[in-house]
């Protein structure tokens, strides 16, 4: 990790020989301080990443120091060794396990990846020729977890996550591994109600699957050993409300480079995707869309039209049922969220009894994927669908769908 620019900077007031093997093993440029320093060595030293150990009672340091390094770019990560309170949501929690910091390399490999892809999108932003921003936003607003478990915690737990951040809950393993496959999932909280023979399965799989393996997992079955290929995997044990927060700054972070990722996507394709959705921005669809009811007018085919009507006051929904769109429709379809709350998805080469039959498969998984802390269902989309007629026009065929929509709605 030696060709990162700047070294790894450990923070503690306390020499730390065995830290400091580990890293350097790892061939990390390690620089010692203490905290009355560390301000000043993170300002004049560039690091790659921090690693901090709290002293007792040192949480006001802590936070000043997280507060500076928050306002750093590109993304500068910072690792808490065995957290003892309460976490600012950029300080990643690390604990040790029986001792051993064998963890910590990779852990901090993942962490630099990020950075590395911010550093990637602030450089190809500086090019005059790319139409993409990125706005300012907190990541946890956009991040979506996926929580598993069973017992007494399990209401706890999903309120404390779901005041933060999108919930998707599941009571067993088997509901837990759709979920992965059909959703754009931050992070992993397993809860109770598995034995330890059912938990480590899951891990070993998550391991073993490249998708997955980066995820970040808080698992909190006691007496569970990270052996598992999981960079991200901590245990916590406690009540709701500790686990949530150590939970919190390692699914910030990839929310935060699943963020990136679309915004590189959105570069690749000439300013012409949205990187919050993945769908195509409101220009780019109409654009688009015109050509393609031309071209369809003119050598013949069927194109068909699908509006999903979300709760216009539910940012969250809209947002989660738009991405949900965009990773589910075929290679061959485009589509656009509006803020009024509703997505169209053009279908090409479409009828429109095939158009009604895959609206209501993506309704259906929308409906049946995301809660709110309550329990209930956030995502119920009106669904409505128009197929072209001979003579339609693109701005005919995109009223008619409004129309129906309304009526739908009402």
């Amino acid at each position: 990790m030696s060709q990162q620019q700047g070294p790894i900077i450990v923070v503690s007031d306390d020499k730390q020989p065995s830290l400091m093997a580990v890293l350097g093993e790892a061939t990390f440029p390690v620089i010692e301080t203490n905290w009355a320093e560390a301000a000043r060595a993170v300002v004049q030293l560039h690091p790659a990443t921090v690693l901090a150990a709290v002293p007792q009672g040192g949480d006001s340091a802590l936070r000043s120091l997280a507060r500076r390094i928050s306002d750093i770019r590109p993304y500068l990560p910072l690792h808490v060794l065995d957290p003892k309170g309460a976490l600012p949501e950029n300080a990643i929690p690390f604990s040790r396990t029986n001792g051993s910091l064998d963890r910590l390399p990779p852990r901090l490999r993942a962490a630099l990846r990020v950075r590395t892809l911010h550093a990637t999108v602030l450089r190809r932003l500086n090019d005059q020729a790319v139409k993409t921003s990125v706005a300012e936003f907190d990541p946890v607003r956009d991040a979506t977890v996926l929580l598993v478990g069973r017992g007494g915690a399990y209401p706890a737990l999903s309120i404390v996550l779901g005041e933060r951040m999108g919930v998707v809950g599941a009571l067993s393993i088997e509901a837990a591994a759709k979920h992965l496959n059909t959703r754009d999932i931050d992070g992993i909280v397993l809860g109770e109600g598995f034995t330890g023979r059912v938990v480590d399965a899951f891990l070993t799989v998550l391991s073993e699957d490249s998708r997955f393996r980066h995820l970040p997992v808080v698992a909190t079955l006691a007496g569970l050993a990270p052996v598992f290929e999981l960079p991200n995997l901590e245990v916590v044990a406690g009540d709701p409300a500790h686990v949530a927060a150590n939970a919190l700054p390692l699914i910030r972070q990839h929310a935060f480079a699943g963020h990136l990722s679309r915004t590189l996507r959105s570069i690749d394709a000439g300013g012409l995707l949205d990187p919050s959705t993945g769908l195509l921005t409101a220009a780019a669809f109409e654009r688009d869309f015109a050509t393609a009811v031309r071209q369809t007018l003119a050598n013949g085919g069927g194109l068909s039209v699908a509006r999903f009507g979300f709760d216009r006051t539910n940012s969250r929904a809209r947002l989660d049922g738009a991405r949900l769109l965009s990773r589910l429709m075929r290679q061959m379809d485009f589509g656009v969220l509006y803020d009024d709350g509703s997505a169209l998805v053009v279908f090409a080469e479409t009828d429109l009894r095939t158009a009604h039959v895959i609206a209501r498969r993506l309704s259906s998984v929308i409906k049946h994927t995301a809660h709110d802390h309550r329990g209930t269902r956030r995502n119920e989309p009106t669904v409505t669908v128009a197929t072209l007629q001979p003579q339609d026009t693109a701005q005919s065929l995109l009223a008619r769908l409004h129309d129906e929509g309304r009526r739908a709605a009402s």
